[in-house]
This record gives C-alpha cells, sequence and structure tokens, in this order.
C-alpha cells in the first residue's frame, strides 16, 4: 500500500507526524514523503525534516496524505503542487487533509460538494472551495478524510487506518502508541476554551487567516463557487 505524505517549507510538523505515527504502523504501508526536491525543507517552528521523493518521482497512490500549517499559504496557487494533488486524488483510494491542509485539497478543486473540517480558525474558509464545513473532529465523506486542527491529525489517521485494515487493527494501534489524551486544560477548542485564550490565540492568527480568506476568494472565482452572504 502506497501512501504519500506531503511536506513542505512551513508545515506544522505534527500535520505529518501525528498521522506518520499512525500510517507507517499499517501492515504492508509503504510511506513516501514527498517535495518537490529531496533538500531538507523546515516546519513553522524550525524543525528540520527531509523528503525522500519529488513530486515528480512519486508513484501512483493509494493514499495521499495533505497536512496544513502556516506555509500552506504560500501554495495555494502553485500550479505544480495542485496539479499533483489532483492527479494522485484522481487515482488514489483515500485523500486525507490534516488541518489547513484542507484548504490546499480545496484549491485543488477537491472539495467540491463533500462535507471537510479544518482548524477552527480556517473553518469559514472552507465554503469558498464549493465543500460542506462539517465542525467535527474527523471527517470521512466517500474517497475525502479531513481533519480539524494540528493534533487532531491523530484521530483522522486512526480513523483512515480504520477504513484501511479494520477496526480492530487500528485499536491495536492506538494502543501501541498509547493514544488517550487527557489534556489539564480545557481548552483544545473555540467552544471550551475560556474567552480571554481564544481571543489571544484568535489575534495572533489574524493576519495569516485574513491572507488566507483574500486567497480562497480567488480561487471561488476560478472554481465558480457561489458564496453565501
Amino acid at each position: 500500500m502506497n501512501i504519500g505524505m506531503l511536506i513542505f517549507p512551513g508545515i506544522d510538523q505534527i500535520d505529518f507526524t501525528g498521522p506518520f505515527e499512525v500510517l507507517s504502523r499499517i501492515p504492508g504501508a509503504a510511506i513516501h514523503v514527498m517535495w518537490k526536491d529531496r533538500q531538507p525543507i523546515r516546519d513553522a517552528l524550525g524543525l528540520i525534516l527531509t523528503p525522500e521523493r519529488t513530486l515528480a518521482d512519486c508513484p501512483p497512490l493509494d493514499v495521499l496524505v495533505v497536512p496544513g500549517g502556516p506555509g500552506q499559504q504560500a501554495l495555494m496557487e502553485d500550479d505544480e503542487v495542485l496539479t499533483f494533488l489532483r492527479r494522485q486524488a484522481g487515482e488514489a483510494k483515500y485523500v486525507y487533509s490534516v488541518c489547513t491542509g484542507a484548504l490546499l485539497c480545496g484549491a485543488a478543486g477537491l472539495l467540491q460538494g463533500v462535507k471537510a473540517t479544518t482548524h477552527w480558525a480556517s473553518f469559514d474558509l472552507l465554503q469558498y472551495f464549493g465543500a460542506i464545513p462539517t465542525d467535527q473532529r474527523a471527517v470521512v465523506d466517500g474517497k475525502l478524510v479531513t481533519a480539524a486542527g494540528v493534533t487532531a491529525g491523530i484521530d483522522g489517521a486512526l480513523t483512515l487506518a480504520a477504513l484501511l485494515c479494520g477496526d480492530a487493527a487500528a485499536q491495536q494501534i492506538q494502543l501501541g502508541i498509547e493514544y488517550a489524551p487527557e489534556p489539564p486544560f480545557p481548552s483544545g477548542t473555540p467552544k471550551t476554551a475560556p474567552a480571554e485564550v481564544l481571543e489571544a490565540v484568535a489575534t495572533r492568527l489574524a493576519p495569516l487567516t485574513r491572507e488566507r480568506e483574500a486567497t480562497a476568494r480567488k480561487i471561488a472565482a476560478k472554481l465558480g463557487v457561489t458564496i453565501r452572504k
């Protein structure tokens, strides 16, 4: 089973490494880590990651994984990346986006008429790509699996593992990585975070969110998506 995982400069590394921890444990899985070239890249906070394949030499994939992160914004109108996503998605059994990787899938035209989720700060942007925004930790709609923000990538990867090899195998992976989160604070979603915490994080993310919205509006026009007022 060929599982291809896109990485790029400015990725949120756990969008990649969380699902990698799960998907690499699927029996028979071959993981391909991909970018435009094989030079090391840095994630949004400086961690060095190294692709092993280029987009050009990637084999046909059974599963395409598209992470997010601040660097996603620079790829929203990147023809090489979007063409690659469309080509691989056409033949893949599943396409799995994590966090704002959903926006990249949307820019490639993969979300039209599909239920999808993404990071809460970008959730309202899903409409620009013709998606049906669905506020869940992980969402499955046909061949598209989407996960909400960052750490939700582990939840989505376990959901995907169950689709690929059954619930029992997915549960064995979950136990093997001891994934049983008990966060010290109830601040993991906008619904449960204290108002002052939500305001602080939303303010910090606002400039990037505005950039993403401006790009999403341009892409909506290209896709012919009508935005509800």
